[in-house]
Parts: structure tokens; C-alpha cells; sequence
């Protein structure tokens, strides 16, 4: 055991992983170390995570649906919502923490993460320096902490984390030898699932990028035998998350999906300006509104964005000169630096990212229909922020290249080597130390809660009371069943409501995913309302036999009604899979058990391989 423990101490990556960890923590110094709560706009997250955990207990796994939330009504809020996030909150709450702390730590985790991954990732380009300078200004970019502190948004911030381990991944497995395949190929799996199921959105602007970062490596590496095993981490990365990416593809259909994407989030009403992105230092927890109105801040932040653009016009100049030199060995040339190449290919991204938050980028929403699913363009950001952080990591590695006229003071000497070795690890020291520096103190008053503090708040606080009743109904229109008119205008105050005909309604039980009741019916017939929205997989068994549920005509809300014959009936209601759940769940239980094989016999297959 020792011998493990000063393996990982004197590892070389130990000390910069430990000064990672150590900035994380204090980006997110108010999560960790203040106690009570903060305003956010999606302040569903403790909510979110109650409903996770209940769940957990009523044995509802995959969790899908969410009993209090729709006006207690309930709606398929997991079926739809990518669930990673709140999975992580439930070891947490395992542990024995309360929601408020939970949903603290679980921000505070994605930061950290998100800065691990960044490290690992550049640190393959530029070396140690190079990784914790990108893991810096990733962790401190202005959108990290609007995503965090003003927007309160969970996944788009463990989005945020996944960017780097997928490009680290897919950069380790095309390196690789051989016998390495099938351990990158599960950590790239990993990876590419961890996205999925933290927010389905982001897959569509990170995809295309990381398509091109792949092809890329693959050309200039010549590992084109390394693509299949490309594709079969994609595939095993949709299998893994295939009980949720399945189902919230192909049953959005009975949603009012369509609901989501117009009036405030119509994306036309959100691109920002020039002025917001590049010049504008203000800050402020107020929404996105029309125009330049807005209460929260969209900058990518000065040094950041300065830096970045030095750089890439040096990159640049470069290639126009490699051009200029060797016109017909350019793609040679190209293809000998991929430090260059993958440089500039992600400073090149962030800046076409940070267009498309902007009205001129009109014509491209046009034509790329789905990208209004995005809501609002300044989520183009969160490449903006990933690109520039990365790219500026190359700065450590060019204070390293040997010029030439001070090697012509020493020819063919070793004093040389000594002298420029010293000089080259001072100045990249120096430089990158007075970059941390200078974009931690810039953006410092960024990473801190409204107020600059927390308020005082409890668990039993939030779920009680007008707290609970707000909790309830925000977000009630983002996956409310098409079978309703409009989302119910009050609470649910009773499980069972008699329409029509004379019934005695007792021993009432109900789950998250489950109802039970005894109705004694002394007509010939009995009409009664349940108070639960219907939706595919909800069944009502009357004596053990399914019986018919229905939703009047006259129904707004989308309650589910059933008719019972006169008599003494048990009646039970319950929320089972439909064909396209149970099949996403064998996919993914068949490839979780792949996975948990290669890991636990993973030197057996490493020999396979």
C-alpha cells in the first residue's frame, strides 16, 4: 500500500494535478466553503435531485418519471433530461449530505473535473505548463462562471467537463499502440457517454469539431486502421447511454417538445453583440432578454479573448510563410506540426463559435434546422471558452524552441543546451505563472454567488411551503404530455376524483412510478379522474386485469380517467416501459456489462488485444 502511495506522490503529473485541484477549489470557494444556498435561474436542482432520489427508493431505475413536479400531477422528466448530474448527487446523497450541499458539491465537482480533463488534454500537446496554463483559463473563462453562478445550469456545466476527456481520449487511442486499443476505446466510451447524458444539446456543436480534431490525427499520424475502433467507442458510448438517449429521441414525439423553442425561447430574441462579447466587463445574475438589455453577462473575457487572437494570427502568418517557402510542400509541412494543426483548429472553432452567437450568423441557423433546439445562441460559448483555453496552453511551449542566434553564440557546444534549458524553463515558469495570475485577479468577483455570498436556507425550508409550490410548477410546460391543452393551473389536491356515480375511494398509496386504491362502486358504473397526467407506459389494473384509461374530451390537463362496473375493485396504476424503454435498457444493460468486464479482466483482454 505504501509503495502505491508514493508511486502516485513522486508521479510527475502529482504536483500539477494537485495545483489543478487546488484553482478549482477556489473558483469554487463559495460552493465548498459557504454554508446555505444561492439564487440561480434553473433553480430546480434541489428539486430535480429529491425527485432522483425517490426514485432510488421506490426502485424506479432508470428513473422517468417525477411524481411531484407538474403541479404534483408528475410528468417524464427523466425520460427526457439527461440524468448524470443528479446519478452523481445521489452518491453524494448516499453519503449522507443534504440536498443543499449535494447540489453545491455537484457543481463544485464539475469545475474540478472540468480542469482535470483540460490538464490531461493539452498537457499531451505542451507538456506540464502548458496543461495546467489551459486548465486555468478554462476553469476561470467568465462562461464557466455564468454557467455555474448566474445560470445555475448542472448539465451544460458537466457538458463542460466532458469536452476535454473525449478529446484526450480519442487523441490517447489514435497514439496508442496496438495493445492499447481496447483501454482507450473504453475510456473514450466513457467519455462520449458522460456528454450524452449530461446535455444532449451540446452534442450538436461539439460533434462536428471533434469529427474534424479526429481526421486530423488520423491524417498526420497515418492511424487510419485506428477508425474502427473510433466507431466502435461511438457506438458502445450510444449503448451505454442508451436508455436515456433512445427514449428522449424517439418519444419527444409525445411531448410538447415544440413548446421549448418559441415566444422568450425563440433563439432570435438571444444573439448578443460584438460589444458583449469583446469589450463589455459587466456582470449581473439577471436573464437573457431582447437585445442588448440583458442582466447577465456574455464576454468571453478580456484575456482570453486577446490572447487567442494573437495566436491565431501567428499561426497564420506561419502557414503563409511555410507557404511562401515550400509551395509545393505545404501539406508536408502541415502535416509534420500537429501541435500547430490542432492549435489553430481549435482557436479557428472558437471563433467561428463565438460568430455564431452573433445575428450575422442568421443565415446558418437557417439552414441548419435542428441548431434551434439550441435555444440560445450564446451557448456557442461553451466552445469559444473550451478552443481558447486549450489554444493559449501552446504558449508555455513555444517559450521552449531554440532560436537560432543565440545557438550560433555556441556552436557545437553542450553550454549551449544548458543555457538555453535554463532560460527557456525561467521564462515559460515566469510567463505562465504571471498568466494564472493576471486571469484568476481579472476574473476573480465572477466565480461568487449574488450578493457575493449565500443565503441562509434548509432543506426543509425549500421544500415546504411557497418554495415547494414554485418548484413544482417551473419548467411544467418543458415536457408536459401532448395529451394536455394547457399545463394544470393548481395543485394536485386529490389522487382520485369521482366524476360520476356513487364510489367510496380507501386505502390510497401511491409511488413515484405507482398508485394504489380500493373503490367500491355502488352504481352500475363509476367515472373517475386520476390525479396523474397520461402518458405511453401509464396502465390502470382493476382486479390484476388491465382495463381501459382514457382522457375525456373535455379534459384541459391531460388527467388520466377510468371507468369501473359496479362491485368492490382493487385498482392499481402503474408506469411500465413501452417497447422502445425496455429495449434501451437491455442495449445498455448488455453494454455496462462489456464494460464492467473489460475493466475487471482487463489484463486478460489487454493480452487479447
Amino acid at each position: 500500500m505504501m509503495k502505491k502511495v508514493l508511486r502516485i506522490i513522486f508521479h510527475p503529473d502529482f504536483v500539477p494535478l494537485l495545483i489543478v485541484i487546488f484553482i478549482a477549489v477556489l473558483a469554487g470557494r463559495s460552493l465548498l466553503f459557504q454554508s446555505g444556498y444561492f439564487n440561480m435561474h434553473d433553480d430546480l436542482q434541489m428539486m430535480r435531485q429529491l425527485q432522483m432520489e425517490k426514485c432510488f427508493l421506490d426502485r424506479q431505475i432508470p428513473c422517468r418519471w417525477v411524481p411531484d413536479m407538474g403541479y404534483g400531477f408528475g410528468f417524464p422528466l427523466f425520460n427526457f433530461y439527461p440524468p448524470l448530474p443528479y446519478l452523481i448527487g445521489q452518491g453524494i446523497r448516499f453519503i449522507g449530505f443534504s440536498f443543499i450541499t449535494t447540489v453545491k458539491l455537484t457543481f463544485a465537482l464539475s469545475i474540478i473535473a472540468s480542469g482535470i480533463g483540460m490538464y490531461l488534454l493539452a498537457k499531451e500537446f505542451f507538456g506540464r505548463a502548458g496543461g495546467v496554463l489551459s486548465s486555468v483559463f478554462y476553469i476561470w473563462a467568465p462562461y464557466h462562471a455564468v454557467d455555474v453562478y448566474v445560470r445555475g445550469a448542472m448539465n451544460e456545466s458537466w457538458a463542460l467537463a466532458a469536452f476535454p476527456f473525449i478529446f484526450w481520449s480519442a487523441y490517447g487511442l489514435i497514439r496508442s499502440d496496438k495493445d492499447q486499443n481496447i483501454k482507450w476505446t473504453v475510456l473514450l466510451a466513457l467519455s462520449y457517454f458522460t456528454l450524452f447524458t449530461s446535455h444532449n444539446l451540446m452534442l450538436l456543436i461539439f460533434t462536428p469539431l471533434f469529427g474534424v480534431f479526429v481526421l486530423i490525427h488520423l491524417w498526420t499520424k497515418g492511424k487510419w486502421l485506428k477508425l474502427p475502433w473510433l466507431l466502435i467507442s461511438g457506438i458502445w458510448s450510444l449503448g451505454l447511454a442508451a436508455f436515456f438517449t433512445l427514449p428522449a429521441l424517439l418519444e419527444n414525439k409525445f411531448t410538447q417538445v415544440e413548446g421549448q423553442l418559441v415566444g422568450y425561447y425563440d433563439y432570435t430574441g438571444h444573439f448578443v453583440t460584438i460589444r458583449q462579447l469583446l469589450v463589455s466587463r459587466f456582470w449581473g445574475y439577471g436573464p437573457s432578454v431582447w437585445l442588448e438589455d440583458d442582466g447577465m453577462s456574455f464576454q468571453i473575457g478580456h484575456v482570453h479573448w486577446i490572447l487567442s487572437a494573437l495566436l491565431l494570427v501567428g499561426i497564420t502568418l506561419y502557414a503563409i510563410k511555410l507557404g511562401m517557402r515550400h509551395k509545393k510542400k505545404i501539406v508536408v509541412n502541415l502535416k509534420t506540426r500537429p501541435v500547430l494543426l490542432t492549435v489553430g483548429l481549435l482557436l479557428l472553432a472558437g471563433w467561428i463559435a463565438a460568430f455564431m452567437t452573433h445575428s450575422r450568423s442568421t443565415p446558418i441557423w437557417l439552414a441548419i434546422p435542428p441548431l434551434r433546439y439550441l435555444q440560445f445562441p450564446w451557448r456557442f460559448l461553451s466552445i469559444v471558452i473550451f478552443g481558447f483555453s486549450f489554444g493559449i496552453g501552446v504558449i508555455p511551449h513555444l517559450l521552449r524552441i531554440k532560436p537560432k542566434f543565440l545557438a550560433s553564440l555556441f556552436p557545437g557546444s553542450r553550454i549551449f543546451g544548458h543555457v538555453w534549458g535554463f532560460l527557456s524553463w525561467l521564462g515559460m515558469t515566469a510567463v505562465s505563472i504571471l498568466l494564472i495570475i493576471l486571469v484568476i485577479v481579472v476574473n476573480w468577483n465572477y466565480f461568487t454567488p449574488e450578493h457575493g455570498r449565500m443565503g441562509p436556507l434548509t432543506d426543509e425550508e425549500k421544500f415546504t411551503d411557497a418554495a415547494w409550490e414554485l418548484q413544482q410548477t417551473a419548467g411544467i410546460y418543458d415536457y408536459l404530455p401532448n395529451t394536455a391543452v394547457m399545463a394544470p393551473q393548481g395543485p394536485r389536491e386529490e389522487l382520485v376524483e369521482i366524476i360520476e356515480g356513487e364510489v367510496e375511494i380507501t386505502r390510497e398509496s401511491e409511488g413515484t412510478n405507482w398508485a394504489e386504491f380500493t373503490a367500491s362502486v355502488n352504481d352500475d358504473i363509476a367515472i373517475l379522474r386520476l390525479g396523474i397526467l397520461d402518458f405511453p407506459g401509464w396502465r390502470v389494473l382493476a382486479d390484476g386485469r388491465e382495463t381501459e384509461h382514457y382522457v375525456a374530451e373535455d379534459e384541459m390537463w391531460g388527467r388520466m380517467y377510468v371507468d369501473l362496473p359496479s362491485g368492490d375493485h382493487d385498482v392499481r396504476v402503474e408506469f411500465v416501459n413501452t417497447p422502445v424503454r425496455t429495449a434501451s435498457n437491455y442495449i445498455s444493460l448488455f453494454s455496462w456489462a462489456i464494460m464492467f468486464y473489460l475493466i475487471i479482466f482487463y489484463r486478460k483482454a489487454h493480452k487479447i488485444a
